[in-house]
């Protein structure tokens, strides 16, 4: 990542597969691409497959073969991005500004062998750091690379947003925006508490832990993977210009709350079949899908199968006094005293409450008015 005082005018922007979803959203983010090229930016796009390629194109494998090969899938979903990376090039280009398309492999993504969910070894950025050296707006296929060996990997759920991270590392550019539907990163989802406001900025860390405690609009490995690699983000809707949004430097967590998640896929469960040196007073376990995926009494109970269950929701507030305050404590459980709280924790710099899963919007309404300042700063 670049230092602050040493600026390099690059930009790397990704843009979801429901920004490209048909050829008006290409020209759309052709245009925005296109404005930030004549504000003096280098621009490297980096796209996701259009609208539900890739889910129809697993769905067409799985209609072909009972159980179709890792390393043939990957190839296969791969086309999607490729799709989207030439399309758009195109437009770009009848704008009148010259443009070049690299797949993941071509733009030097270098992962292990570890066909469907590969991780990143290394970016090697030679040709997008040429054709930007060219004039040229670089587009990257998202979501996929290359292992040492040659072979076509993908990068799992979120990909694209990985691929855009790394690139904006090893580019050291400026930022990396996050392009979406949605105008950056809220103090709640606004569908669920009407008064959450959008925020103008967010520390990474704050970041980090919204997005693990479920808020929807980042991707918590993305952003776990821009605090650790040092690169600032941007998350911004696709339909506005290039710099508004939030941005998301490097830094702790504010003091004061930041935001509520909810988390409303999760269930609990019984803990009988846990081994007896656990601890009889544990009776609680977020799973996702019916098998452990939390710690009990720091015990990882990944894999161990989970029976029964019943729906709850996790709401979860982060902000540094959160927990290191006991009044904030206080507050925060006085104003959902008329709610059944389940299970409580604060740790860290998150205070999450788990109730019943329809309690769960009531629940973070009252969060957000106790401690949500109503504005930043507060």
């Amino acid at each position: 990542m670049a230092d602050n005082d040493a600026k390099t005018g690059i930009v790397v922007q990704k843009y979801g597969g429901s920004s490209v979803s048909d050829v008006e959203g290409i020209h759309q983010v052709a245009r925005r691409v296109a404005a930030a090229v004549a504000a003096g930016l280098k621009v490297v796009v980096v796209v996701s497959a259009m609208g539900n390629t890739t889910n129809e194109l697993l769905a067409l494998a799985q209609a072909v073969s009972r159980s179709p090969g890792r390393r043939e899938l990957d190839l296969l979903v791969s086309v999607g991005e490729r799709v989207s990376m030439t399309l758009l090039a195109m437009a770009i280009e009848d704008l009148g500004i010259p443009a070049a398309s690299f797949t993941g492999s071509q733009s030097g993504i270098i992962t292990d062998t570890n066909h469907v969910s590969a991780r990143v070894l290394e970016v090697r950025p030679q040709r997008v750091r040429g054709a930007l050296d060219q004039g040229r707006v670089a587009i990257v296929a998202g979501f996929q690379g290359v292992s040492r060996h040659g072979e076509v990997t993908t990068l799992g759920r979120g990909g694209s947003d990985t691929t855009a991270v790394v690139l904006a590392a090893a580019l050291g550019a400026d930022w990396c925006e996050l392009c979406s539907d949605v105008d950056g990163v809220f103090t709640a989802d606004p569908r669920v508490v009407p008064g959450a406001r959008r925020l103008d900025t967010l520390p990474l860390d704050a970041a980090v832990s919204l997005s693990r405690a479920g808020a929807k609009v980042l991707h918590a490995q993305a952003v776990e993977l821009a605090r650790e690699l040092g690169v600032e983000l941007h998350a911004a809707a696709t339909g506005r210009p290039s710099g508004t949004g939030t941005r998301l430097p490097p830094g702790p967590a504010p003091a004061a709350a930041v935001g509520i998640s909810v988390d409303d896929q999760l269930f609990r469960v019984s803990l009988d079949c846990i081994p007896d040196d656990v601890g009889d007073a544990l009776r609680l376990v977020w799973s996702q899908d019916g098998r452990g995926v939390g710690l009990v009494d720091g015990r990882n109970l990944h894999g161990i199968a989970l029976v029964g269950g019943r729906p709850v929701a996790a709401v979860t507030a982060v902000g540094r006094h959160v927990v290191q305050d006991p009044a904030t404590v206080r507050r925060a459980l006085a104003a959902v005293a008329h709610v059944k709280v389940e299970h409580w924790q604060a740790a860290g710099e998150q205070l999450t409450l788990v109730v019943d899963r329809a309690s769960a919007a009531v629940v973070a309404q009252a969060l957000h008015g106790a401690l949500v300042p109503d504005t930043p700063g507060d």
